[in-house]
């Protein structure tokens, strides 16, 4: 799996709050958090397809 990396360089005068503020907005668009949370815990095959199936429905 590749690893990808997101950088922040805090600018200056600028609060470390801002800074992270920007670094979260960064690793969300590049939907980084996202598959963090997906694969913090195991996801057995057939929960998976029952999960992908309810999502497409819901589509409809």
């Amino acid at each position: 799996m590749a690893q990808e990396t997101c950088e922040v360089k805090v600018r200056r005068g600028e609060s470390v709050d801002r800074a992270l503020r920007r670094l979260k907005k960064a690793l969300d668009k590049e939907g980084v958090l996202k598959t963090m949370r997906a694969k913090r815990c195991y996801e057995k095959p057939s929960e998976k397809k029952k999960r992908l199936a309810n999502s497409r429905r819901g589509r409809r």
